[in-house]
């Protein structure tokens, strides 16, 4: 089964999410993210960035839908949005190892950990199990 061709809204919104994929330090705080919900102070300090440079990147990273917000009293936290950003990160990186011939092996990326993480937060269970995932070796 062929799907339609892509119509000038959804190619214009593919290139703007691909396009904000592609800087490093967007890539970098994504994949922070993917190993688990971190607070802007959190995130900054992890990669050696200000918090207003972290700030800034969040904004565009939400206002994308590539991360979501929950917040903590005073503190509001950052996750990957939902899997669909998890499985377009996994399978890029997926493809840059193949390309550079390395054998993927992940098991550290915690991406897989955000992808039943994302599951089990959209469901409202809060217990992040595995929804019939063999884990990657």
């Amino acid at each position: 089964m062929r799907r339609q061709p892509l119509s000038d809204a959804s190619a214009s919104a593919l290139a703007e999410t691909f396009r904000a994929l592609g800087d490093l330090t967007r890539v970098r705080m994504l994949d922070a993210l993917a190993r688990s919900e971190l607070c802007v102070q959190d995130l900054a300090a992890r990669l050696h960035l200000t918090e207003s440079a972290v700030s800034h990147q969040l904004r565009l990273l939400r206002n994308m839908r590539l991360v979501r917000t929950r917040r903590d009293g005073r503190l509001v936290f950052y996750a990957l949005d939902d899997q669909h950003i998890v499985g377009l990160f996994e399978q890029g990186l997926e493809h840059v190892e193949e390309r550079e011939g390395a054998v993927p092996r992940r098991p550290s990326t915690g991406l897989g950990t955000a992808l039943s993480m994302s599951k089990g937060r959209r469901s409202g269970d809060g217990s992040g199990a595995k929804a019939g995932r063999r884990p990657r070796s």
